[in-house]
């Protein structure tokens, strides 16, 4: 496959996904809430988890911004449902190593989707738009295990 057919792909993922968001609701339960916001473009997401057991079993978003903002949110919660805490802090530091253009490990986890946002590291003020949810995803686990 060509390299603008796959840039086309790309773009067609992101905007599926921010057309039809994934897991954007909140969840009724006891849950970790993480407000986050990106004061430079305006994105505002808030990230809702339910941890059992050490384990990501619900994850959902409300928020508003970019398609690649709201876009990386919906790929971020379908992505951690179901792994260990430790599983997803490590996808979420393979994916701030995707978004820094960085080596990373691709075969550890199915990237799946995710792979889309790498176009991302050719603009880079828009990374920050692209991590927004994996650092609120970060905050939050890191204060769960408190």
């Amino acid at each position: 496959m060509s390299f603008s057919n796959l840039d086309t792909l790309y773009r067609q993922v992101i905007m599926d996904h921010y057309k039809n968001p994934r897991n954007r609701g909140t969840i009724e339960d006891d849950t970790l809430s993480v407000n986050m916001n990106n004061p430079t473009c305006g994105d505002r997401i808030q990230l809702q988890m339910k941890l059992q057991d050490g384990k990501v079993v619900e994850a959902k978003f409300i928020g508003e911004g970019c398609s690649i903002s709201l876009a990386s949110a919906s790929m971020m919660t379908q992505v951690v449902k179901g792994l260990k805490v430790d599983e997803a802090l490590a996808l979420s530091d393979i994916f701030s190593d995707m978004m820094l253009g960085n080596d990373y490990d691709d075969k550890r986890f199915d990237l799946g989707d995710i792979e889309a946002l790498q176009g991302v590291t050719k603009f880079p003020a828009r990374i920050k738009c692209a991590t927004l949810a994996w650092k609120a995803l970060e905050k939050g686990l890191n204060e769960g295990q408190e």
